[in-house]
């Protein structure tokens, strides 16, 4: 028996659908479950303490991040295996992490394979079978980055030889919603950031950015070997990009004329 206590951590907002499912794989593992609700409408959070979890609820703010570092601040566990709804930790990832969490001294962050699913089907090619670095040492780990956050630390990164399971997306309108939200976030962060853009470098990102990710996908990391599967896949994920540049050129135009001023100063 391990010696080290773990702490499931799961973010949720409205997923009464996956919730049961998630806590399902863990709850005879870890020595306890966190979940930071963002206040969702539907039966998630009742859900998650009937089925033993401690549920805090917190305000999503658009920065995962925040989130993350919240399951820490409320977690009592040495290691916190951060989760999403969608995800299944597989018997063979928690046979694993017994056999060596106890000698894992110097390390302070492992990454595993996340085995992901798209329409019930595993994408193994096309970029999408990768390392996610989400089980960290709760005292010398904290989260950085609103949407695409990762764990930051002084310590060595190890890594475990097995699979968690990801179904985020159970049907292609599912797959829009999210990535609405998402691009309007980085879409968000990117105004605020860099401010007004000229609009030929919006033109070149919306347009040239997006077909380079859908060849990065479909044929470097050999996406046509997903068959239909990757077809589809490789042209929303590449859609994304286009909402991104297209959302922050719409921002951009709170401020009339001064993208196309821009241009017309640029060529002239």
């Amino acid at each position: 028996m391990r010696k080290a206590k773990i702490s499931a951590g799961i973010i949720t907002k409205n997923e009464e659908k996956n919730i049961r499912g998630c806590i399902n794989t863990v709850k005879d593992w870890a020595d306890e479950i966190v979940v930071v609700d963002g206040y969702s409408e539907d039966k998630t959070a009742s859900i998650a303490e009937e089925l033993g979890a401690r549920v805090v609820k917190h305000h999503f703010e658009g920065d995962f991040s925040k989130e993350r570092n919240l399951v820490m601040e409320n977690a009592s566990g040495d290691w916190v295996l951060h989760l999403d709804a969608d995800e299944r930790v597989t018997p063979d990832f928690k046979k694993k992490v017994d056999e060596i969490i106890d000698n894992s001294k110097d390390i302070d962050i492992y990454k595993f394979k996340r085995k992901n699913f798209f329409l019930g089907h595993f994408m193994q090619d096309g970029g999408w079978y990768h390392y996610i670095p989400n089980f960290v040492r709760r005292d010398r780990v904290k989260f950085e980055g609103a949407l695409h956050e990762r764990p930051v630390s002084d310590g060595k990164i190890g890594v475990i030889e097995a699979d968690i399971e990801h179904y985020p997306f159970q049907d292609i309108s599912q797959f829009i919603t999210r990535h609405n939200r998402y691009s309007s976030i980085d879409a968000e962060k990117m105004f605020k950031n860099e401010g007004l853009s000229r609009l030929n470098e919006v033109k070149k990102k919306a347009f040239g950015r997006t077909c380079k990710l859908f060849w990065k996908m479909y044929v470097k990391k050999k996406g046509y070997k997903e068959g239909i599967y990757g077809l589809i896949f490789s042209i929303l994920f590449a859609s994304t990009n286009f909402l991104i540049w297209t959302k922050y050129w719409e921002l951009c135009q709170m401020k009339p004329g001064l993208t196309e001023r821009s241009e017309r100063k640029s060529n002239g």
